[in-house]
């Protein structure tokens, strides 16, 4: 199987800058510029990847890209961060080695994305499961917390990280993730307090204002105007592609996932919003007895609002911007600070309460990413850090940061050089010394403990005395005067003493990158990194939880008079601890570079790109590379690629594959000077030797190119050939099959048509003889009959005469009552009751019979029709019937009834809860429940009334509460009168000395008069032991109402209030009811 070598394959420029030829800073440059405009931002120098930032998105970090570069050689695919990550991560799994990646590059050259597609990769091809899972997610949501506090936009980059990070992840056994641990280096804790023109403050600030609810911001007494701050910056408080909002929801969830607590969340969020509300804090002057200035606050509602944040005494704060306690030995002194003092002390408690917040922060992650198992681990660093910066004003911070390179660079050159003479050894090469600069004079020029430029910054900043830049520039000036990289004013190194390129107050250092020009002012203040003991106790008093873990210093009981550790000291230590660490490590390097300044694709500078080649020691990372032999190869994937040059080789090769290689190197007369033969591997002293080698194959691969097409178009043509003669025999045979299947259908065919002629014809002929014969016979039985019958008529003549008539009368009548019926039958009407439809009468005769014969189809009907109905229906239309006899032609009101079925409990008496204690003072059945009006003989006026109607009696109750009004036995009830007009009023007479009838008739009135006249005429009929209620229908019935009696009277007519009935009090004795007119 060949091993592809896509460094070598279809090229664009050169992959791997070890083979570029011929090698110059111009070639380096354009093969760069060649490569990023076809989007190869990725290009190696060995095993260093050098990344282009390319200012866009490219289709290359995929799921399917990843698994494209899983378990893959490192040369075997094109140039990509995934190889080198992926190599990284098999060493680790596989051979046990510890890795590290180092990222360096300048602002805006992509290091902190370039961070996230290595973690990326590495989460995306290690284990699965929860607990892995979790662990990579917890890894992966630590960026944006830190790039919130940690990152800012400056004039090179929106998302530039203005601290150094280090992150181990620790894997076990199996390459799976454990946790993490991380690092950081010098957060850029001046950008606090000031920003340069067109920067902006940490990302944090912006992204709170912007993304807090309402709220939250009422809670941190903030407000959403970033111009009421005045630590943030306002001409570039918002920035194209960046939404504030969104990243802030991106944050509080990402807290959320690493572990944070909601009260930590809250407390964090409060001291941004101390830091915010400090720098709105102003002081003025005001004068002492002593002629000494004093400063105080000018307008105390921040510093008010500040203290209320973190819980400090007004009074405490106030008293620390004002006033410096001095202690030496026992005593104390109290100083007042003039203005100036008290805004240096309050950005020095800014930049303080903010980098000591990020060191919390990047603490308390650790605290939740850290590994759980005390078990051996594995361990990956991944190392983003400031790159070399050379500006036109260069302070305290760059010389740092410049010093970490220097020891970066240091490092880089030693574990190259030991990586290259280990494999030399490895495989039995003699090594060669290699020229190289060694960077290790310019260390020690910056860290040495005695004269180093460091040790001397310190000393400065704590001898007594008046201590200046200006003094600390002389002391350079004295110590380092004779050394060779370094350059001022007054060293003996200065090539002229008047250089105005070297002003005054500036010295110069030849770093291994290039000449950089420091101007002291500022060393001295930002080495000691001094807050006052006031404000740190001012803080320890607080009541915030967390402002006392990050002033501990403050605490009354723990006063150390001891001067604590300036910035610099603190930094040479951790990058000590660094360099140690990464010494432990396998390195992997990835170098970015910005094409341009602009942020935007498609433009390569070249000044700037050479600048940073120039910075990042990449001529000679080549050169320390190509020192010995530019390339190297294992024998087998060498042999598999060139075998195809040799005969001997070609196509399989039997021997060993070193045995091979030297055949073939042989073969192709390599001068021997050109390569060299190690134990696993071939290497290759010229990149010209491995483009010979390349160009004989690019020929060789043409010409077996041809020879393949050539023996593949023959194979073609041939089995095309083939293919066409046998389905050309094919053809043939099933033409031929079909030729003689067609020709054999046609004999049949005409042989069945000749057949069927034939046998047609003696058919006819058999069938015209029977026909004959049958002719014949009919002929003769049909002279036979009649001569018989002649004979008979002639015999029984006499006879016939007699009877012919009745018998004929007879049959005539059978044939037609048979018609009737079968007629009848056909014509019968259909099974409903009320179908009045009957056929029509045929004959005169039959008119008896047929009106019997419908009466009888009628009452058949009828008695199947009720056969169907249930015992509930038969009492329904028992009933109707009921209503019918009483009131049919008799009451205006019956037709409107009799489609309206008769439901009996129109209230629901049993379920309604309102009518339930009702229902339990009826002891019988109720078979009607309805409201009724009873009228009143004073004005005719009706009140709505409950009737309610049993076996036994008949009950009035009051309508709202349920209370019954009456209650009447069945057996005092004598008659029940209605009138004949179309109202709904009825009276209910009782009989004469009962003892419901004190207070006299009822006089009743209700839509469901049919059906309650109706149920009372049954319930009264089906009672043996009482008579039947007689039912009187007259325009005009007496009603007695307790000892008189009043005469009703319907007439009709349009009452004046309506189109209803209305019942009107005429006199004492007349009552009138006006009914419509129908």
């Amino acid at each position: 199987m060949e091993v592809k070598t896509s460094l070598l394959d279809n090229m664009i420029g050169v992959g791997d800058m070890v083979l570029l030829d011929p090698l110059s800073e111009d070639s380096f440059i354009e093969n760069l510029k060649n490569r990023f405009e076809h989007n190869e931002i990725y290009t190696y120098i060995g095993s260093v990847v050098i990344s282009m930032n390319p200012y866009k998105s490219l289709p290359i970090y995929t799921a399917e890209k990843v698994e494209e570069y899983r378990n893959r050689n490192f040369y075997e695919l094109s140039p990509h961060i995934y190889a080198l990550a992926d190599e990284a991560y098999r060493s680790l799994r596989d051979q046990d080695k510890d890795q590290c990646i180092l990222i360096t590059g300048e602002s805006g050259a992509g290091k902190t994305e370039a961070s996230k597609f290595v973690m990326s990769y590495v989460a995306a091809v290690c284990g699965k499961g929860q607990e892995v899972n979790k662990v990579k997610e917890q890894l992966l949501q630590s960026n944006p917390v830190l790039e919130a506090f940690g990152n800012a936009k400056t004039m090179r980059n929106d998302n530039s990280s203005r601290f150094g990070k280090y992150m181990d992840i620790e894997f076990d056994f199996k390459g799976d993730p454990l946790g993490g641990v991380i690092s950081n280096y010098l957060l850029e804790k001046s950008r606090v307090v000031k920003q340069p023109r067109g920067e902006r403050n940490f990302h944090i600030f912006y992204q709170l204002l912007s993304g807090a609810s309402e709220d939250t911001l009422k809670k941190l007494k903030l407000d959403r105007d970033f111009s009421k701050y005045n630590y943030l910056s306002l001409d570039s408080a918002t920035v194209n592609g960046l939404d504030d909002a969104a990243s802030f929801r991106t944050v509080r969830n990402a807290m959320q996932i690493v572990g944070f607590m909601e009260d930590e969340v809250q407390s964090v969020l409060e001291l941004v919003a101390a830091v915010l509300k400090l720098g709105n804090i102003e002081f003025k002057p005001e004068s002492r007895v002593n002629g000494f200035d004093e400063s105080r606050v000018k307008d105390k509602n921040d510093l008010k609002e500040m203290c209320e944040l973190l819980g400090i005494e007004q009074s405490v704060l106030e008293r620390a911007f004002s006033f410096r306690t001095v202690e030496a030995k026992m005593e104390k002194v109290s100083t007042t600070l003039n203005v100036a003092q008290a805004y240096y002390a309050r950005d020095a408690l800014a930049k303080n309460l903010y980098s000591r917040l990020f060191s919390w922060l990047v603490n308390r992650i650790n605290e939740s990413i850290k590994a759980q198992t005390k078990a051996r681990k594995k361990v990956m660093g991944v190392l983003d850090i400031y790159g070399f910066e050379i500006f036109e004003d260069n302070s305290f911070e760059q010389f740092i940061i410049n010093y970490c390179n220097e020891k970066l660079q240091q490092i880089f050159i030693e574990l190259t050089l030991r990586e290259e003479q280990e494999e030399y050894v490895r495989e039995g090469i003699e090594w060669t010394n290699i020229k190289y600069f060694n960077n290790a004079i310019i260390c020690h020029l910056i860290e040495n403990n005695k004269n180093g430029i460091l040790a001397m910054l310190d000393e400065e900043c704590l001898r007594p005395g008046t201590v200046t830049d200006e003094t600390f520039l002389d002391k350079l000036n004295t110590v380092c005067a004779e050394h060779q990289h370094f350059e001022s004013r007054l060293s003996k190194n200065s090539k002229f003493l008047t250089d105005h390129s070297l002003p005054h107050n500036c010295f110069r250092i030849q770093h291994y990158a290039g000449k950089v020009l420091y101007r002291v002012e500022g060393f001295v203040d930002k080495n000691n990194d001094l807050l006052y003991r006031d404000l740190s106790q001012a803080m320890y008093k607080a009541n915030h939880s967390l402002i006392k873990l990050l002033f501990p210093e403050g605490n009354p009981a723990k006063v150390n008079l001891k001067r604590p550790p300036t910035a610099g000291f603190q930094f040479r230590a951790s990058v000590g601890t660094l360099m140690k660490n990464l010494l432990t490590k396998n390195p992997n390097y990835i170098r970015c570079i910005k094409p341009n300044d602009k942020k935007a694709p498609h433009i390569f500078t070249e000044s700037l790109v050479c600048h940073q080649v120039r910075y990042l020691g990449l001529m000679e990372n080549v050169r320390v590379r190509r020192a010995g032999y530019a390339f190297r190869q294992a024998y087998e994937p060498c042999l598999e690629r060139y075998k195809m040059l040799c005969k001997q080789t070609w196509p399989h090769w039997k021997g060993p594959p070193r045995e091979g290689v030297e055949v073939l190197l042989t073969d192709l007369q390599v001068p021997v000077e050109e390569y060299a033969y190690g134990r696993s591997k071939i290497f290759i002293r010229n990149p010209r030797t491995l483009f010979f080698l390349e160009e004989k194959r690019r020929q060789c691969l043409e010409d077996l190119a041809t020879l393949i097409q050539k023996i593949y178009r023959g194979w073609k043509c041939r089995t095309q050939f083939q293919l066409l003669k046998k389905s050309q025999v094919v053809v043939a045979a099933w033409y031929k099959r079909y030729a003689q299947q067609k020709k054999y259908q046609n004999i049949r065919c005409s042989a069945l048509v000749v057949q069927s002629f034939i046998r047609g014809w003696k058919a006819r002929k058999i069938l015209r003889e029977l026909k004959y014969k049958k002719r014949c016979e009919e002929a003769v039985t049909t002279i036979s009959a009649h001569w018989h019958g002649t004979q008979v008529r002639r015999e029984y003549r006499k006879f016939f005469r007699a009877n012919a008539g009745k018998k004929i009368y007879d049959f005539t009548i059978q044939k037609i009552m048979q018609k009737y019926f079968l007629g009848l039958k056909k014509t019968m009407p259909s099974m409903s009751p009320i179908d009045k439809s009957w056929p029509a009468r045929p004959y005169g005769f039959l008119d008896g019979t047929h009106q019997e014969l419908r009466r009888m189809f009628h009452l058949w009907r009828c008695k199947k029709y009720r056969s169907q109905f249930t015992e509930e229906k038969k009492a329904t239309y028992d009933e109707k019937l009921a209503a019918s006899k009483l009131f049919k032609d008799k009451k205006a009101l019956y037709p409107n009834s009799v489609g309206q079925p008769f439901k009996g409990d129109y209230l629901e008496i049993n379920k309604n809860p309102k009518y339930q204690k009702l229902n339990s003072l009826v002891e019988d059945k109720v078979l009607l429940a309805d409201v009724v009006s009873k009228i009143n003989r004073a004005n005719g006026k009706g009140a709505p009334r409950l009737f309610l109607l049993t076996k036994k009696n008949f009950v009035l109750a009051d309508q709202k509460t349920g209370q019954v009004k009456a209650s009447v036995p069945l057996l005092e009830l004598s008659s029940v009168s209605v009138s004949t007009q179309n109202d709904g009023f009825f009276a209910l007479k009782l009989k004469e000395g009962a003892t419901s009838a004190a207070k006299g008739d009822f006089l009743l009135s209700s839509d469901r008069l049919i059906e309650i006249i109706t149920k009372l005429h049954r319930t009264g009929a089906a009672s043996a032991d009482r008579n039947q209620i007689k039912i009187d229908i007259a325009d005009e019935f007496l009603v007695q109402f307790k000892q008189d009696k009043v005469c009703v009277k319907f007439i009709q007519g349009a009452p004046k209030n309506g189109n209803g009935v209305a019942c009107k009090r005429k006199n004492n004795r007349l009552l009138e009811v006006s009914v419509p007119s129908p």
